[in-house]
């Protein structure tokens, strides 16, 4: 389905993104994985590592295809600029771009510190904005088209309390999505985003997301927050797997959705049906 192709994706360290890249190389394409490997203060849970990211490209080196890994944070532009120029040394293409890297804070809009804000809208926004810089002037020159998928979130499409920076974020960027795919249409590179529910990944899984759910309880697991995210969709599921979401993505990259741009798809077991 992808064979032949180059694919990119940022936090690409564990989660959402390693699934995508795994997926993305499943189908065929070589891959470009990113991730900043490091600690955001502000962020109320661990993000990926060296050695995830290490295990993310040795998952997709075992399915036959070519990987380029490299630690870059997507606030810098530098750093992805060098990545992608490294990369297109090595492999001479690029065709898609999957912006995916994006962290969560909690707390009302007020009581945020201007460091919260920060650190969310500079990962989640400005690192899209970053990729595509970073990726786009070489997709166009190489004229054969392509596909750019974005990460959003169901809650780019409603609100929420308590994850005002996140939500500002995921409406932003499908706004985005619809701007680049006017933007890039005459280039015949597409532009989509994929707005999930809740995911199986760290994101959710921890103390801090999970005591959300349960308030009553000081260490909450999965097994407890189960039946409160069950209750958030039609389908009788409380969270998707990463897998979910990659299919998605892998789709909205090949050619079966070649004159599909400009669309924010939910995968949400409902939710926004609600």
């Amino acid at each position: 389905m992808l064979e032949g192709r180059v694919a990119l994706v940022t936090g690409a360290g564990r989660g959402q993104g390693r699934s995508h890249a795994v997926r993305l190389a499943e189908k065929g394409a070589d891959v470009i994985a990113l991730d900043i490997a490091a600690p955001v203060e502000t962020v109320p849970y661990a993000l990926a590592s060296e050695e995830d990211l290490k295990q993310t490209a040795a998952l997709v080196e075992a399915t036959g295809r070519q990987v380029h890994a490299a630690v870059a944070d997507v606030r810098d532009q530098q750093a992805l600029d060098d990545v992608v120029a490294a990369a297109l040394q090595r492999f001479g293409r690029l065709d898609i771009v999957v912006g995916n890297a994006g962290v969560i804070s909690y707390g009302y809009t007020w009581e945020m510190s201007d460091q919260q804000w920060r650190d969310v809208i500079d990962i989640n926004l400005t690192g899209v904005f970053h990729t595509v810089k970073a990726t786009v002037p070489a997709m166009i020159e190489a004229g054969h088209g392509g596909s750019i998928v974005l990460t959003s979130s169901v809650l780019g499409m409603k609100g929420t309390a308590g994850a005002s920076s996140y939500v500002a974020t995921k409406h932003a960027i499908n706004g985005l999505t619809r701007s680049l795919a006017n933007e890039l249409g005459p280039h015949r590179i597409r532009a989509n985003s994929v707005n999930p529910s809740n995911v199986a990944t760290d994101m959710i899984f921890n103390a801090t997301t999970m005591g959300l759910f349960r308030p009553d309880l000081t260490d909450p697991t999965p097994d407890d927050v189960r039946e409160a995210m069950t209750a958030m969709h039609p389908f009788p599921v409380p969270w998707l797997e990463p897998l979910d979401v990659s299919n998605a993505v892998v789709f909205l990259a090949s050619d079966a959705a070649r004159y599909i741009t400009g669309v924010s798809l939910p995968v949400d077991a409902g939710l926004l049906a609600r």
